[in-house]
């Protein structure tokens, strides 16, 4: 499973840059997915669009909008960020533990949801938002993860009974 972050935008549309950089973003993806999944969020809609385009294979799965990889309480996560000032979890965690518990547990069972959409061995290519997509990650494997720049994701790989996460260069 690869998450990615959706590139600059303003509001919930992408800059002519977020537009740019997803388009070449998009070009140097490995490609071979199975299913593209996106929020509800028409920036990351929009982001994952550029990157299919650029990438020009067919995703078999097609594309799903899965509004539960995104939070219901944004505006909370925006004043723990205010109390923390930087995105990490682990500031974010101390600013509003209950947050970040609740959310990473919600986010997380949307990640594994998504698991049970593919075909075995399949790949799929999730595009959302941060620091929500680090909070899905932790909820899903317990690992915390660095915040994610815009465009930039990192790679959820199952395994047996767990998984590992790896950034994506």
């Amino acid at each position: 499973m690869e998450i990615r972050r959706h590139t600059d935008a303003d509001g919930d549309v992408l800059t002519a840059e977020g537009v740019r950089a997803a388009l070449a973003i998009g070009a140097r993806l490995g490609g071979d997915y199975d299913l593209a999944i996106s929020t509800d969020a028409q920036r990351a809609t929009q982001t994952l669009a550029c990157f299919l385009a650029a990438l020009g294979q067919k995703v078999p799965g097609g594309v799903i909008v899965e509004p539960d990889l995104r939070s219901e309480v944004e505006d909370r996560w925006r004043s723990a960020y205010q109390i923390a000032g930087t995105g990490s979890l682990q500031a974010l965690r101390e600013a509003d533990p209950e947050l970040v518990y609740e959310d990473s547990g919600r986010l997380g069972a949307a990640l594994r949801r998504v698991l049970d959409y593919l075909p075995e061995g399949g790949r799929v290519l999730v595009v959302g938002h941060s620091p929500t997509n680090e909070a899905a990650v932790l909820g899903l494997t317990g690992e915390m993860v660095a915040p994610l720049a815009k465009g930039d994701g990192v790679l959820v790989i199952a395994r047996g009974d767990g998984y590992s996460v790896q950034p994506l260069e």
